[in-house]
């Protein structure tokens, strides 16, 4: 079934709700905003709640290890193992620096951009961009992870995790204009809560 098809065939399963009964509220953004990061420790919901915000703005979204692995045609896990962490982050930093010529768009970084010094002085000096961290306590988080069966080295110890984890967090706050808890939030009640507050953000 082509995307169409599958269109006209939900408008004629789906009872039709007249224009007037619907009420959108706006989405308010903190004036030129051109795009929004999101930030975190693996398991923080990064994608599934960049994809949410995007939807909501009516903005793209980009996962930027997706990316990474679509332009490369390989794992994030196989690229650790045959090249390193030194020059993975070198390939990272430079598919940062391409998404952050793009607006109207929601990216969700990986959990390991704002350790490099290089990516940092990126986000801070890309115009329009506004950094929302994604937070919960690392067992909430490693606890997700295992869910999840996410794949990634760092994982394989978790003591090293969350050393790692301990490490990253004041690169994490420094950068946030919005610190977000989501322990206590399922998805959509945190992409919610990230719109409630960057409504009043200056």
């Amino acid at each position: 079934m082509t995307a169409q098809t599958a269109t006209q065939t939900a408008a004629q399963t789906v009872p039709q709700i007249a224009a007037a009964e619907v009420t959108v509220p706006p989405v308010a953004l903190p004036a030129n905003t051109r795009r929004i990061l999101l930030t975190g420790f693996m398991g923080a919901g990064k994608s599934t709640v960049g994809r949410a915000l995007a939807t909501r703005l009516g903005w793209a979204f980009l996962d930027l290890d997706h990316h990474i692995e679509q332009r490369t045609q390989a794992t994030i896990p196989s690229l650790f193992a045959d090249l390193g962490e030194p020059k993975f982050r070198r390939i990272e930093s430079t598919a940062l620096a391409s998404a952050l010529c793009m607006s109207n768009i929601v990216i969700a970084l990986g959990g390991g951009v704002p350790e490099i010094h290089t990516n940092r002085l990126l986000i801070e000096q890309a115009p329009g961009t506004l950094t929302v961290f994604l937070d919960a306590p690392f067992p909430v988080l490693f606890d997700r992870c295992v869910l999840q069966a996410l794949d990634r080295p760092v994982l394989q110890d978790p003591s090293a995790a969350q050393a790692r984890f301990q490490s990253r967090l004041p690169h994490y706050r420094r950068l946030a204009r919005v610190i977000q808890q989501t322990e206590d939030l399922t998805p959509p009640e945190t992409v919610d809560a990230v719109l409630r507050t960057l409504a009043t953000c200056p």
